[in-house]
């Protein structure tokens, strides 16, 4: 459940929007479930009942006060979460008495305690409205009420079998998650027949401006590009302190404006400059193929990084890195991913670590890799790069696994749930990409001669602890692996190293095809070709043939280096 609180001075206004029809109808049948004394008067229900009725008794002890009160309407809206069970009347009036208390509004066992009301016009919430006066003429103690009204709810969800959102009512998760649209914002992107709401779709916007820009000049370039407006706060000494973006309007009315705090709190002028004083690599190459490669062994080292009780800020450079990966991923893919990916992106930014200042290696690398895809720029998705993309997905969602299973385990339940649906949507994207070339490459593993088939088997034995060869054997995909393994071996490498070390970069158990993840690791490490088509297969399985005879009896050099990881670049110098 959520629950937010609201003050004004006007007791009628807020009774008729209650039993009134909504902004857009969306009231129906409005009637009280609880009030103070239970025998409150319902306008919705008792039809000699009247609204300035129920508000004289509502204001009864404010009139009798004799003193002006600047906000004496305490008004709290009620929400259950989409997947719950409908609640009945009865239910939600338990809850309403049970927030009442906890607020301070009405303590249990007070004979002096406000007066309130609990109206339901819908299955999924009610309003409570409430006067701050209470019966003895002085002014209710509901200072820092949020905190226990949501301490309360907690206790309420588990009681009646609700989804438990309580590690979402933690200051941690407030303040790292994206700031929610308003009721207006919602309404007002729903009347120009817009899927999100303006403060959504700047947040999306800032964040495509930001990943892997080198520069506040950049980042302001990129802003200008997509239409956004950018103001800068600045301090008489002329330093930048603040930054604040809009949308143009077309209607005649000026743009509204969002702090970056007001998008989410990563994207604030000190924690976007602090990202550009990590800095990024240059790029090195324009070819998309390479890149995504590339890109793909930067986020397997990150998946790396966070095994073995990680440090917070290694998993905040993660997060951080992986959104500014995956929006540039979803700026140069094919149409047939896209979508997914930038829901994968979405999802990820309620993963963030709260108070904690990402490592900056990981970021730098994270950044870098977000840069070169911009810079190495769209893909159609077809042979090799098909290929390379289905390579860097693979790799992505295995960075949401490991970063829902690091929430998971600090009991950060709404955190891991997201990265699950990050993971969810990449495999989605990956489907689609991956379809074509293990299809082509289950063909030439079906068609391998048993001798060659035989040593692939065992290059998985040598190189896997037996549970994960197992796995690998077993797994639906391993015709592709093997297909995968006897070209490399072709290539004069050795199918025992390149499994080992593939394997080594990061575990298999929570992938969803062990043996699918160590194709494209493979076939990136040995820069294999894109899977031949059907045409082609044929040839390749002679010249697999003409070997099957004389199998390598020591390990090959590799006929060229593949893209390397970090750590095998840090080796290097």
């Amino acid at each position: 459940m959520i629950s937010k609180a609201v003050r004004g001075g006007n007791t009628f206004g807020a009774l008729a929007y209650l039993y009134g029809p909504g902004r857009a109808n969306e009231h129906t049948d409005p009637h009280l479930v609880a009030s103070w004394d239970g025998f409150a008067p319902d306008p919705g229900r008792d039809d000699s009942a009247t609204l300035q009725e129920l508000r004289d008794a509502l204001d009864l002890h404010v009139v009798r006060y004799e003193r002006k009160i600047r906000s004496h309407v305490y008004h709290r809206i009620v929400r259950a979460d989409p997947t719950d069970r409908i609640l009945d009347d009865e239910e939600w009036g338990d809850i309403a008495r049970r927030l009442m208390a906890a607020a301070g509004i009405a303590p249990d066992g007070d004979p002096d305690g406000c007066r309130w009301v609990a109206v339901r016009h819908a299955d999924d919430h009610i309003h409570i409205l409430a006067t701050t006066v209470r019966a003895d003429l002085r002014q209710a103690n509901i200072r820092k009420d949020q905190y226990r009204v949501e301490d309360e709810l907690t206790t309420v969800e588990r009681e009646y079998g609700l989804k438990c959102l309580a590690d979402t009512r933690t200051r941690a998760y407030r303040a790292t998650a994206p700031k929610r649209a308003t009721g207006a914002e919602l309404r007002k992107a729903q009347r120009q027949g817009r899927e999100a709401s303006e403060r959504d779709r700047l947040r999306v916007a800032v964040r495509r401006a930001l990943a892997g820009a080198a520069s506040e000049e950049e980042f302001a370039a990129r802003l200008a590009a997509q239409g956004v407006l950018l103001g800068v706060r600045r301090a008489p000494s002329g330093d930048v302190t603040g930054y604040k973006f809009a949308l143009p309007t077309g209607d005649g009315a000026g743009p509204v404006w969002f702090s970056g705090s007001k998008l989410a709190a990563d994207l604030t002028h000190p924690r976007i400059h602090a990202r550009f004083t990590v800095g990024t690599d240059p790029p090195t190459t324009n070819s998309p193929t390479a890149v995504r490669y590339r890109a793909s062994a930067t986020v397997d080292h990150a998946a790396r990084t966070l095994h073995d009780d990680p440090a917070p800020a290694e998993v905040a450079a993660a997060v951080g890195g992986g959104i500014e990966a995956l929006d540039a991923l979803a700026l140069t893919s094919p149409v047939l991913s896209r979508k997914e990916i930038n829901h994968a992106a979405r999802a990820l930014e309620y993963t963030a670590v709260a108070r904690t200042h990402a490592a900056r290696d990981g970021l730098r690398a994270m950044r870098s890799a977000a840069r070169e895809l911009l810079h190495a720029g769209p893909v159609t998705g077809r042979g090799g790069e098909g290929a390379a993309v289905a390579t860097i997905l693979s790799s992505l969602i295995l960075l949401a696994i490991v970063i829902a299973e690091w929430h998971a385990a600090q009991g950060h339940q709404r955190q891991a749930e997201a990265a699950r649906t990050a993971a969810d949507h990449l495999r989605t994207a990956y489907g689609r990409h991956a379809a074509r070339p293990a299809a082509l490459l289950d063909v030439q593993g079906q068609r391998l001669p048993a001798p060659v088939r035989d040593r692939q088997e065992e290059a998985v034995r040598r190189a896997l602890p037996v549970d994960q060869a197992a796995l690998v054997l077993a797994g639906e995909d391993w015709a592709v692996l093997a297909a995968t393994l006897a070209e490399a071996e072709q290539a004069g490498h050795d199918p025992t190293a390149l499994l080992a070390d593939a394997a080594g970069r990061r575990e298999l158990a929570s992938a969803d095809s062990p043996a699918a993840v160590l194709t494209w690791r493979v076939r990136r490490d040995a820069r294999l070709p894109a899977p031949a088509p059907r045409g082609r297969t044929a040839a390749a399985a002679s010249r697999t043939t003409s070997r099957a005879t004389t199998p390598p009896t020591t390990a090959a050099v590799p006929a060229s280096p593949g893209p390397s990881s970090p750590d095998t670049a840090r080796r290097g110098r």
